[in-house]
């Protein structure tokens, strides 16, 4: 039986299948002997198998040429993703792999331009918003009733001191949070929902090297994200909701979360 160090690259190559067959059984044996690898790799395929029900009746769509160019490399990353329902297939893929396909984007107050950087941070925050905000039973992993293990489990799974931000007097309540994979490092995402259903969620990685700030949508009948960077973090809003009044929310999340960050 071969024998080395595994590490979660491994488990990302073994759901994809590209796990050599003779490292497997020892593969195994070191999931079975490591429960938080093994509840990760659970975790994982649980989210591979949502993405795949969610997204099943777009996957199989043609891709539109000049998306095809921009994989390619023939034409610059930056070009602009037409209004059609291929952007939540590519939303759900830059959950699995790092990459942005473009999409329109405004400054918030008239600040922000295009970045790769950027792009990628709202795209991974509208893809899971896409697919957990539409859950009912199983849109959280810790609900907020269980709120102070819900903070210390995610700020000590990201790296930052993370406090969910109350936002009772913008009309929306806790829901739960979950971890999830962003690009080479690992996001923390929060759900809140209003009175009337209507939800958002916050997402907020360490996986940033840039200062920005903005909105992003990759389709104009999506949700839509309000973000900003710092060397250090990142953090972005997303959802539904009319775009000042998403921003006046996103205002109070972040200046909520950064204090925190501080404290």
């Amino acid at each position: 039986m071969i024998r080395r160090d595994f590490s979660e690259r491994d488990i990302h190559m073994a759901l994809d299948g590209e796990l050599p067959g003779d490292e497997r059984a020892a593969y195994d044996a070191w999931l079975d002997a490591n429960p938080e690898m093994k509840a990760r790799s659970a975790r994982f395929t649980a989210d591979r198998a949502a993405l795949r029900a969610a997204f099943a009746d777009v996957l199989d769509e043609a891709v539109p040429g000049h998306l095809h160019k921009v994989v390619l490399g023939e034409v610059p990353v930056k070009a602009a993703v037409p209004r059609s329902r291929w952007w939540l297939a590519a939303a759900a893929a830059v959950l699995l792999a790092v990459g942005g396909l473009g999409g329109y984007f405004a400054g918030i107050d008239g600040i922000g331009q295009e970045d790769p950087a950027e792009d990628r941070l709202a795209e991974q925050a509208i893809a899971a918003h896409v697919i957990y905000a539409a859950e009912k039973r199983h849109a959280v992993e810790v609900p907020a009733s269980d709120k102070d293990h819900l903070q210390t489990w995610l700020s000590n799974r990201i790296g930052l001191n993370l406090v969910a931000p109350d936002l009772t007097a913008d009309g929306f309540q806790l829901v739960g949070g979950r971890l999830l994979p962003a690009g080479e490092s690992k996001a923390a995402m929060l759900l809140y929902e209003d009175g009337n259903g209507r939800r958002i969620s916050l997402f907020v990685t360490t996986e940033s090297t840039e200062n920005a700030k903005g909105t992003y949508a990759a389709a104009q009948d999506g949700p839509e994200a309000v973000y900003w960077l710092d060397k250090g973090y990142g953090c972005a809003v997303v959802g539904s909701l009319p775009r000042e009044r998403l921003a006046e929310v996103a205002r109070s999340a972040y200046t909520q979360l950064v204090n925190g960050l501080a404290s």
